[in-house]
């Protein structure tokens, strides 16, 4: 065996490039079945970040069946999700550039365009076989006043013309009919609650020119999502009522919880137009659900509700928020494992195996030995409570660091800030780990995943609670004697940025920050972002604008003076959710302070950077960041980036 070499941590020698993890690689996203084919959406980081569709057909031949000029992209609650629905022989989708919705065929013809009113978006659809039309969620903008959204009919028999069946409420999900075609279900809210707030089913008969009778069955103060119909016409759905997001069914007026387990059969829904049950036939729903962080697929016997898990190769420990679809013995689902990256499966219950790979995300070439595996940590943070979260080890079988080195740590705080993190195999990751650095993927209070309890203890301390959480994590890891204390870093995306920048601002404890399209004024969060999330804050920090003054001493941008350590920031030009100018302004208050400080943005990038090249460029820029405030010198040539006042 050969000895290792001797190098200190950051400055390892890695097959982890930044062209590895952009290069052959994409996102899955929707997943659809129709007809015995199987479609999914990839984006393209090569592509400039297009979403395009793809089918298999049942020999198993893969097909693109959309031109490069279009991109398959909804902007509805401007995260999207349900950009597209497969009937027969002909797809419909979303196309980014006009939120239009056009027609294709399973042949890949020239995109004909269905609807032409500029106004609209569309998501989530659903056929209605009967009446000849797409049942939508839509989202109509205009210039003067905020969008508005309904459930509306675009008829494909009458040149797309768009007809309004239900409004009235601020928001709208996951139109589903009933097998007889007879009635429609569907999900709604209202200002200023989130879906995982409080959100309400209801259900209407379908008619040729719309609905009738339109009736609420449930929702009083619970989070009820994914509204399904069995083959048999019985209503199911998805509530958070006993504490946990179980499955539910509602038959004869009366609501049976079918998994009345601590687990979550769903995930925080940010998107449209996914799930995480379904039935794969007449008397099983393949589900899977989350347990602590971790993912398992199940099948739940429908007359004694039993739920057995499946076993796989690979062990499945994580499901991508695109859920699943099912139908006669098929389902189509992404998932991911700490020695796999997100991969398309299709499951067939006749079938040896029965899981069949369909797609990678990234084609893999590494062997896992590179590869640092995610441990489940919990540790005690303020208030006595227990958080959770990821910690990964540095790990490169060719290199170690010298004797009575520890390594620098980077603490991730992830997005949402409802939502979690992900133990799936992630280059980003492992793109430090080999290097030499540590990771700790938190959890924070407020994360999914653990209940509905541990959901809401955000409420009101966001800003608070997550700082606490991030910073205990790295107390933690410092007493285990992991990392060198001197070199604890944090760093996040959006709500994460938003943590990280609070992290830095209120206090001492972390040595360097990166900062990706993060918040740093609340105020103008609550005052400029888009409609989904334009009341969020008033649970995450109270009632806005009745206590400014919460939303001024959680902000940032306020105690730059407070602000010590050297941090870097990354901003799309394009982005609709955190505006330019919050990172604007925190760069230049950080300049005029004499604190060490970066700042990068990219055209055509929105919230989230899509693009390779991009991509490319922030991992390195990182990297090239830590390396000046922590005095090492990494292994690969990086072009530098200018860094004030260092």
């Amino acid at each position: 065996m050969t000895p290792r070499k001797v190098a200190p941590y950051g400055a390892w020698q890695s097959q982890i490039t930044t062209e590895s993890i952009v290069s052959d690689s994409i996102s899955l996203g929707d997943v659809f079945i129709s007809d015995g084919n199987i479609f999914w959406q990839e984006m393209r980081p090569l592509e400039g970040g297009r979403y395009t569709i793809m089918y298999q057909s049942e020999n198993g031949v893969k097909h693109e069946i959309l031109p490069k000029s279009f991109n398959a992209r909804t902007r509805v609650h401007e995260y999207g999700g349900g950009a597209f629905l497969a009937h027969k022989d002909d797809v419909y989708f979303s196309n980014f550039s006009d939120q239009q919705i056009y027609k294709t065929n399973l042949t890949g013809a020239d995109p004909s365009q269905i609807t032409h009113n500029p106004a609209f978006r569309f998501a989530d659809g659903v056929i209605d076989s009967k009446n000849h039309r797409i049942i939508y969620v839509a989202e109509k903008h205009d210039d003067k006043t905020e969008p508005v959204n309904s459930l509306v009919s675009v008829d494909l028999l009458n040149n797309g013309k768009i007809s309004t069946i239900a409004s009235g409420a601020d928001f709208y999900s996951s139109p589903v009919i009933s097998p007889d075609g007879e009635h429609l279900a569907w999900v709604q809210w209202n200002h200023p609650n989130m879906p995982w707030d409080s959100t309400e089913l209801h259900i209407a008969d379908l008619q040729e020119n719309g609905i009738r009778n339109d009736r609420k069955i449930l929702g009083k103060g619970e989070s009820i999502c994914h509204p399904l119909w069995s083959p048999s016409g019985v209503l199911h759905y998805v509530s958070d009522l006993s504490g946990w997001w179980n499955i539910y069914k509602y038959e004869d007026g009366v609501s049976h919880n079918l998994t009345p387990y601590d687990a979550e059969f769903t995930q925080a829904q940010w998107g449209l137009g996914s799930r995480f049950y379904d039935f794969i036939d007449g008397g099983q729903i393949l589900c899977c659900y989350n347990n602590l962080g971790f993912w398992k697929l199940g099948l739940i016997e429908v007359t004694t509700f039993d739920l057995t898990d499946i076993e796989t190769v690979p062990t499945i420990t994580e499901i991508n928020r695109s859920g699943l679809k099912a139908s006669n013995g098929k389902a189509l689902f992404t998932v991911g494992s700490p020695d796999t990256s997100y991969t398309l499966y299709l499951y067939q219950s006749e079938s040896v195996p029965k899981l069949q790979k369909v797609q990678e995300s990234t084609e893999n070439k590494i062997e896992s030995a590179h590869f640092s595996k995610p441990q489940a940590v919990t540790y005690m943070t303020s208030d006595e409570q227990k958080c959770h979260g990821f910690y990964y080890p540095p790990t490169n079988v060719n290199f170690e660091a010298p004797d009575s080195t520890k390594p620098p740590l980077i603490i991730l705080s992830h997005g949402g800030p409802t939502g979690a993190t992900s133990n799936t195999l992630n280059l980003g990751i492992q793109y430090w780990t080999n290097r030499g650095f540590a990771i700790l993927d938190v959890n924070y209070r407020g994360s999914t995943g653990y209940g509905t309890e541990y959901r809401k203890a955000l409420n009101g301390n966001w800003g608070l609670s997550d700082v606490d959480d991030c910073v205990s994590g790295g107390k933690y890891l410092v007493s285990e004697g992991l990392v060198d204390p001197e070199k604890i870093a944090i760093k996040g995306g959006s709500a994460g940025g938003y943590t990280t920048l609070a992290c830095l601002a209120f206090t001492n404890f972390f040595k360097a920050g990166a900062s990706y399209y993060g918040v740093s004024d609340l105020t103008a969060l609550a005052e400029e972002t888009h409609k989904f999330e334009s009341r969020y804050l008033d649970s995450m920090i109270g009632k806005y604008p009745e206590e400014t003054q919460k939303y001024i001493d959680r902000s940032p941008i306020n105690h730059t003076d407070d602000l010590s350590c050297p941090v870097i920031l990354f901003q799309g030009l394009e982005d609709k959710i955190v505006l330019p100018s919050q990172s604007q302004k925190m760069y230049s208050a950080l300049k005029s302070k004499g604190i060490p400080v970066s700042y990068l943005e990219f055209e055509g990038e929105q919230h989230g950077f899509r693009k390779s090249e991009n991509i490319k460029r922030t991992l390195e820029a990182e990297l090239y960041f830590y390396s000046q405030v922590f005095e090492f010198e990494p292994f690969d040539p990086i072009n530098p980036i200018h860094i004030e006042n260092l």
